[in-house]
């Protein structure tokens, strides 16, 4: 008797095991697949500049970009020589918006494209300062 509810209850426990092993999968695909560019999807890209900008560079180059379709935010650094903005990648093209920009107020730029190292280093938008390479450093020695 006790054999048979013991059975039972193994029987039991490995369809539901495997009906929760199935949930798993189908919430993995679901959340992992790839989306469908949309509307409302927002990006963010890089400028490198090659050269030194002022802050009237940085106001003129700011200006220009929330003058693009698509642009949502900007922020320009004249101290590292680094921009990002924001953009719907539905309406605009980041490459082009660098191009446009480098032909448009004649400054040498180039969008920063990440490494996978950058990338799974962390964030690539943040230039890689003295503390950002020590912690980087300690945090590969501590694992």
């Amino acid at each position: 008797m006790q054999n048979k509810y013991f059975k039972l209850f193994l029987k039991t426990s490995g369809i539901v095991f495997l009906l929760l092993v199935v949930a798993l999968a189908v919430h993995i695909y679901i959340v992992t697949r790839p989306k469908p560019l949309d509307k409302t999807q927002l990006a963010i890209a890089r400028i490198d500049f090659k050269q030194s900008i002022s802050p009237k560079d940085s106001l003129s180059i700011t200006q220009w970009l929330y003058q693009q379709k698509g642009v949502q935010y900007v922020l320009c650094n004249p101290t590292s020589s680094i921009t990002v903005f924001g953009f719907y990648p539905a309406q605009i093209n980041a490459n082009d918006v660098v191009t446009s920009l480098t032909k448009t107020l004649h400054y040498q730029a180039q969008r920063h494209i990440p490494t996978v190292e950058e990338l799974n280093s962390g964030c690539p938008i943040i230039v890689a300062t003295t503390g950002a390479k020590l912690y980087n450093y300690l945090k590969s020695r501590l694992n």
